[in-house]
């Protein structure tokens, strides 16, 4: 089966709006620094999810652009993730609590050095490099990245 999803990370020009894993219990991603998304609903586009699920998690309106999609061989059982990863640096309004984790704007400087996963930790290099659209592959187990492939698009 497949699971379709989105990540997005706000950018401010000098940080990175990143969400810590820290409020849910069974939270496949506790104790990581990840950018905010979700699952896709039924209907809905990758950008519609987008703005939803940053809208639901920070209070924020964006306008998100799509930069890639990463697939996830079997990250949960059963289930390959497929994931539309976007930035956004056009948003208004004001940060409210995510009930998923607490959100903090990070400094370009420090993102790289907060615990993620390591897949995570390769494309969000690539966002910050200014990379071109990408297409990639990240296979874990347990937890550990095992495999990785990618395309870039110009």
């Amino acid at each position: 089966m497949v699971k379709l999803a989105t990540i997005c990370y706000l950018d401010n020009g000098k940080e990175l709006l990143l969400l810590y894993r820290n409020k849910k219990e069974h939270d496949v991603h506790a104790g990581k620094w990840i950018g905010v998304g979700g699952k896709l609903e039924k209907g809905e586009t990758p950008q519609e999810c987008a703005v939803r699920e940053i809208f639901e998690e920070t209070g924020l309106q964006a306008k998100p652009v799509l930069r890639g999609i990463i697939t996830f061989p079997e990250f949960t059982p059963d289930h390959d993730w497929y994931t539309y990863v976007f930035t956004a640096t056009e948003f208004e309004g004001d940060l409210i609590d995510c009930d998923e984790g607490t959100l903090e704007w990070v400094p370009y400087e420090d993102v790289l050095s907060k615990p993620t996963w390591e897949g995570d930790h390769t494309f969000i290099s690539w966002l910050l490099e200014g990379k071109p659209f990408f297409s990639a592959k990240f296979s874990y187990k347990d937890d550990e990245l095992v495999d990785s492939h990618v395309d870039f698009y110009e």
